[in-house]
């Protein structure tokens, strides 16, 4: 079988982030943002991926092979493509994007020389703003005796020489940008305004520093570091305490990318190697400046074009009833995000809150907002007696510290708080809520496509299913009984789900039963089709399922986000499947799978990803869509994003990707087309 690397798919992915920003047809501000998305996207990538793949290079091929299915070493693949994706970085940057803030009336000073006129304002930013949060520290080259530094925080490195005796020494300058802004804005002069980074206000003031001392060279450095936690299936103990006391150590991890000022002297590179205890292959030249997903926090001076913000549609019986369970009671709410406003989904909660009728409330929890409208609620029901059981996944990578803060808070308050286990992820997103009523108890249900998480809504699309089935509400009941356990290992043979597919449960076995439907099809004479749209697509099995399928003559319609494993177009194998990608000013991060062509579709959607992780070593949730309303709109849904000529790409054999041929008809962008379709419906 023939697959896609994960590591280059997804570098295609991010490469297709930055055509963002090289597009002219994308508002300038916006452009900025895709240019600081890569970059996060990229530093990310450094400290999840790269240490595994170098890990991998150094093994034989045998060793490889058992490992990850293929005895390839993509180490200088790998590097190779980033080389290339930073050069067009750095063209789009200086010969698009700062050509049009000049031509917006906006000066940034990118490793340009200072005006005189802004000199004194400069020193006095250094003097009153910068000073108190910078500390110098002189580097005798000796790794365990000397300074570390963290990860991703941004440093200089100094070449001094003594004036009278003529030595050299080295000193380290941090960049105090987490104290302070990365920008500033300096005085307006001769009609435009101009802003300079927090680097060059420190670069042009080091004499304060080091007074007496003649300053040879100035580099900036960055590190980046692993970010895996190490938690093995046989870790013991409390969980919270153990993870706790790996998120100290985390930005002192592993180096898995120095990041250096390309000029840096040869013998300077060395002497940090021996400084910081580095490799030699840790080390990666860039440019002046580094950490540029800063861009995303550049001033706008309420002129440099932006997307326009549209209002999020509200659904006229919810804003006209208020009481979102009296809604329920007579038909399921399906939410389209960020297109609609996510306001039910507060209300649910907050109601639940305060409703004297609630008695229990339950949740899974996996990415929440920083100061969550969703958790207060959870705390104010377990305030006023009811039992309220949130299920909280401490492993949510960069998530850690956020869920081990909640949870605490929960606790105290007297939510009862199950911690997730290191083999499993609980990355379902589910909450039920129920009610005492005299003809008999009725409950209510979330099942959604993301996080409970009311900040992202605002930018991630995604589907949310409010009902009161009572198929969904039974298995649901099961489901959480079952994560309250002490042992969550998905082998308890008791459970059983048919309006719910459920990872260590049913959601493999029902997933190749719903394929081979469509090849039963086929082989009638009918029409097989297969629609699906998920972020990742990496998993070998369902990919040689889809294989299969397509060879058999099921036609298989895929739109996958970032990592995609499964190769299109090859001769005798998947010619019968079209891959799309779509990359806009939202994140793509809803998942729908539809099964079956014509009016009668089988349509899902849900939590998990089609990938080894999810579909193995997580509890992820799918829910069928029984309504024929809701049916439909998610089949429309799916057919606008099918449409997009205008921001979505073909993937082609060899990781090549294409833009859509309009062949002359007006252009479909989605994501609008998807407002006005949702708009139109109110």
């Amino acid at each position: 079988m023939i697959t896609y690397n994960r590591d280059l798919s997804w570098l295609g992915f991010n490469l297709r982030v930055l055509h963002e920003a090289a597009d002219p047809g994308v508002p300038l501000y916006e452009r900025l943002k895709f240019l600081s998305i890569f970059s996060s996207n990229l530093d990310e990538f450094f400290r999840v991926r790269y240490p595994g793949i170098i890990a991998l290079s150094v093994l034989n091929k045998k060793t490889r092979k058992a490992i990850q299915g293929s005895d390839e070493n993509t180490e200088e693949k790998v590097q190779d493509e980033i080389n290339r994706q930073l050069n067009f970085f750095g063209s789009v940057l200086n010969k698009q994007v700062l050509p049009l803030l000049k031509e917006n009336g906006i000066i940034f000073y990118y490793d340009s020389p200072i005006r005189t006129e802004h000199h004194s304002e400069v020193r006095e930013i250094f003097l009153s703003d910068v000073l108190s949060f910078i500390q110098p520290i002189y580097l005798d080259g000796k790794a365990e005796k000397g300074f570390m530094p963290e990860n991703n925080r941004l440093y200089l490195i100094i070449t001094l020489e003594e004036k009278s005796e003529g030595g050299l020494k080295q000193a380290v300058v941090n960049i105090p940008s987490e104290k302070t802004k990365r920008f500033f804005e300096l005085a307006s002069l001769d009609g435009f305004d101009y802003v300079i980074f927090l680097d060059d206000i420190v670069r042009e003031n080091l004499a304060f520093l080091f007074p007496g001392l003649r300053i040879i060279g100035v580099y900036s450095i960055k590190v980046n570091r692993d970010a895996e936690l190490y938690l093995s299936d046989e870790f013991s103990g409390d969980l919270l305490q153990k993870i706790e006391g790996q998120l100290k150590k985390r930005d002192f991890g592993t180096p898995s990318r120095f990041l250096f000022q390309q000029g840096m002297p040869q013998n300077l590179q060395m002497f940090l190697v021996a400084a910081f205890n580095l490799t030699t292959n840790d080390m990666f030249p860039g440019g002046r400046y580094h950490n540029l997903k800063d861009l995303s926090a550049f001033p706008s001076f309420n002129r440099i074009p932006q997307y326009e913000k549209k209002k999020s549609l509200s659904l006229p019986n919810v804003m006209n009833s208020g009481d979102i369970f009296n809604i329920l009671l007579t038909e399921d709410i399906l939410l389209h995000i960020p297109y609609q406003s996510y306001n039910p989904v507060l209300s649910f909660f907050n109601q639940a809150a305060v409703d004297v009728d609630v008695s229990d409330i339950y949740i899974t929890l996996y990415r929440v907002a920083e100061e969550s409208h969703i958790i207060n609620a959870l705390i104010s029901a377990a305030k006023n007696g009811k039992n309220v059981i949130a299920f909280i996944e401490l492993k949510a990578r960069f998530d850690e510290a956020n869920n081990i803060k909640w949870s605490r808070i929960m606790k105290h308050a007297g939510v009862k708080i199950i911690y997730s286990q290191p083999e499993i992820k609980v990355h379902s997103k589910i909450a039920l809520v129920k009610k005492r009523k005299e003809a008999g108890n009725q409950s209510f249900a979330v099942i959604s496509t993301g996080n409970f998480n009311e900040i992202t809504a605002q930018f991630y699309t995604d589907h949310v299913l409010m009902t009161t089935g009572s198929r969904i509400i039974a298995e649901l009941l099961q489901l959480f009984k079952f994560l309250q356990l002490k042992e969550v290992t998905g082998n308890d043979k008791n459970l059983e789900f048919r309006s719910l597919l459920v990872s260590q449960f049913n959601m493999n076995p029902e997933l190749e039963i719903l394929i081979d439907k469509e090849i039963a099809k086929v082989a009638r004479g009918e029409e097989g089709l297969i629609r699906i749209k998920v972020n990742n697509l990496e998993e070998p099995g369902f990919i040689n399922l889809l294989y299969n399928a397509g060879k058999a003559g099921v036609k298989i319609n895929l739109i996958i986000r970032s990592i995609c494993c499964l190769v299109p177009g090859l001769p005798g194998e998947s010619e019968n499947i079209i891959v799309k990608r779509l990359v806009g000013q939202y994140l793509e991060h809803s998942r729908i799978l539809i099964f079956g062509a014509g009016e009668s579709p089988e349509v899902i959607i849900g939590s998990a990803d089609l990938m080894t992780r999810n579909l193995y070593h997580r509890i992820e949730v799918y829910v069928r869509i029984k309504k024929e309303n809701c049916k439909q709109e998610l089949l429309e849904y799916f057919n606008i994003q099918w449409e997009d000529n205008d921001k979505a790409v073909l993937l082609l054999r060899g990781y090549e990707q294409k833009k859509i041929d309009s062949h002359g008809s007006p252009k479909i962008n989605a994501q609008q087309a998807i407002y006005h379709f949702l708009e139109s419906r109110q």
